[in-house]
């Protein structure tokens, strides 16, 4: 199955190298680019890629607000937002998963990993390594002291789901869940899924930051 994949950037060669490197793989099409945060949410409106390579400083509409329009749909077919950034603890970044981003890649590693980047965001897996879920979270919402607020469907959750969510914004993998938990996988992925549903998230980077906005998990 081929993921169709829309390139943002407002510097024309960084476009061109990250659309030829994406191009080149069999899995991977380049559907469209953009040189705007606007531009962007016109081309995801009309092309419905299943993922969005977006920058976050552009001219014109940034990748944050782009990002906050293309993701507010929390329907079926939304395309998945990856961030592309300078600097892993840029402020920016945290503000594109609280808009709708589900996880970000650096400009400054190897392209390779930009594949796996979208490969991962695809298939709706956590990006982020855990301990760099963690550290990204829990910098930022010390930093902001945002105030908890519960998102809706909270308290639709059983205590079970209370408690997989939270080892969900640790970081932990279903195997990991599974593990920690005495459940068979089916069950982790099952309890995973139903939380999902519940808090109208669509992937488990969505839960780390619910996790840290309900006050659910407050420290890393």
């Amino acid at each position: 199955m081929t993921t169709s994949v829309l390139v943002v950037d407002d510097q024309a060669l960084l476009r061109v190298a990250f659309s030829s490197l994406i191009d080149a793989e069999e899995d991977l099409q380049v559907v469209g680019e953009a040189a705007d945060g606007r531009q962007a949410v016109e081309l995801a409106t009309k092309l419905s890629p299943d993922v969005v390579v977006m920058d976050v400083r552009m001219p014109v509409m940034d990748g944050i607000e782009a990002t906050r329009r293309i993701t507010a749909d929390r329907g079926a077919g939304v395309p998945r937002v990856l961030i592309l950034t300078t600097f892993d603890l840029d402020e920016y970044v945290f503000d594109a998963l609280r808009a709708g981003a589900s996880g970000f890649a650096l400009k400054s590693r190897p392209l390779d990993e930009l594949l796996t980047a979208i490969r991962t965001v695809a298939e709706g897996e956590a990006l982020l390594a855990p301990s760099v879920t963690r550290r990204l979270i829990a910098h930022f919402t010390g930093r902001a002291r945002l105030a908890a607020r519960a998102p809706s469907g909270l308290e639709e959750l059983t205590e079970r789901e209370r408690e997989v969510l939270s080892l969900v914004a640790r970081g932990l993998s279903n195997a990991e869940l599974a593990q920690t938990l005495h459940v068979s996988l089916p069950t982790a992925k099952t309890h995973v899924s139903r939380i999902l549903t519940k808090l109208g998230a669509r992937d488990r980077t969505q839960l780390v930051v619910l996790a840290y906005e309900s006050g659910l998990l407050t420290q890393a």
